[in-house]
């Protein structure tokens, strides 16, 4: 998590009146009042002394008022202060442990049944949307088949022992004999059948420039192309999943929340920014938070993202899970909840 606020640059009377405001606004989603305060703090300070504090950490940016004479709530950086250094994360209850655990490994073998049972899951618990990106699994090929469809094009077909297929468009040199396709075909299905295409890949390229393989050099050059091609794209194809977007009308009861939601639904469509920004969480170690437009994607809607990176049996990063919401989402609920998914899904993995 971001770091910048860690020690909070308010004195003790503020910092109390500050936490308590944006406890009591995350709990509730509407403006907090003095007299709303006067009532949860600890320390005896009367309404119109809450109301000087509670000016002065307006003019820091830290609240803002809503509405003419309405109490106040955190502006955004507000609640990057409040996350970053005064957040008090819980720890998950056993029973909550054992049943994200117990639901995971009951959701099936393959990672793809796994990631949508966990990310609606967390779309139930935090009562917002759930969400993942991971890259395109690596399954075994079953059968691999050069196919001409034009004058120096060739088509790769690859069908996986999963049932899935793939097709991928490569160049081929002029006056290629349809032999050579067929060659092609026979020499890597040889060499993949059964296997996936990063267990395989380094082998065969390392047969081919050895020039071990029995192959003359045109059919040497298809076979090396294709295989850059459909490990290219296999390794560049991400799958995003998103769950529960019907949590985020939940709670809409304005005029404003409306065009807020409507703007979020924009910001999913956006597949690519959004997959760009969780791609960020992989770069970092453990949980990670973005709070509204601190990031250019959630500018108009104002919404938040936790999200934690899992990684797979060789500890390598693969995927992200997390869960969206307006930026009033229960942190400190929350951040345990997709963090303990997040290593349940890794000891899967492994």
């Amino acid at each position: 998590m971001d770091s910048r606020f860690s020690s909070s640059p308010l004195s003790e009377r503020p910092r109390e009146v500050f936490r308590h405001l944006v406890e009591a606004f995350l709990a509730s989603g509407e403006p907090v009042g003095s007299r709303t305060l006067s009532q949860r703090l600890p320390l005896a300070l009367s309404p119109a002394s809450i109301r000087n504090v509670m000016a002065d950490l307006e003019a820091m940016g830290l609240l803002y008022a809503p509405h003419t004479s309405a109490g106040r709530v955190p502006t955004e950086r507000g609640l990057r202060l409040f996350v970053d250094g005064m957040l008090e994360i819980g720890d998950l209850a056993t029973e909550e442990r054992s049943q994200i655990e117990a639901r995971l490994s009951a959701s099936g073998r393959r990672l793809e049944e796994v990631l949508s049972t966990a990310t609606q899951m967390l779309s139930g618990l935090s009562r917002c949307a759930g969400l993942v990106v991971t890259a395109k699994q690596d399954a075994a090929l079953k059968h691999v088949e050069f196919v001409a469809v034009a004058p120096g094009k060739a088509l790769v077909v690859m069908v996986f022992e999963d049932g899935q297929v793939e097709n991928r468009m490569i160049q081929t040199p002029p006056g290629l004999p349809a032999s050579a396709l067929w060659e092609a075909s026979n020499y890597l299905g040889a060499r993949l059948r059964g296997r996936t295409l990063d267990d395989a890949r380094a082998e065969v390229m390392a047969e081919l420039e050895s020039e071990r393989a029995a192959l003359d050099s045109l059919t040497a050059k298809i076979v090396a192309e294709g295989l850059a091609t459909v490990s290219a794209g296999s390794a560049e194809e991400k799958t995003l999943i998103v769950r529960g977007t019907a949590h985020l009308l939940d709670s809409v009861e304005a005029r404003a929340d409306i065009e807020r939601v409507r703007h979020l639904f924009d910001d999913i469509e956006r597949k690519n920014d959004l997959v760009r920004l969780l791609e960020l969480v992989k770069d970092g170690d453990g949980v990670r938070i973005f709070i509204g437009s601190e990031n250019r994607l959630f500018s108009l809607s104002g919404s938040s993202i936790v999200a934690a990176p899992y990684a797979n049996a060789a500890g390598h990063i693969v995927g992200v899970i997390g869960v969206l919401g307006p930026t009033r989402l229960n942190y400190g609920r929350i951040i345990p909840m997709v963090d303990h998914t997040a290593k349940v899904i890794g000891r899967l993995l492994g």
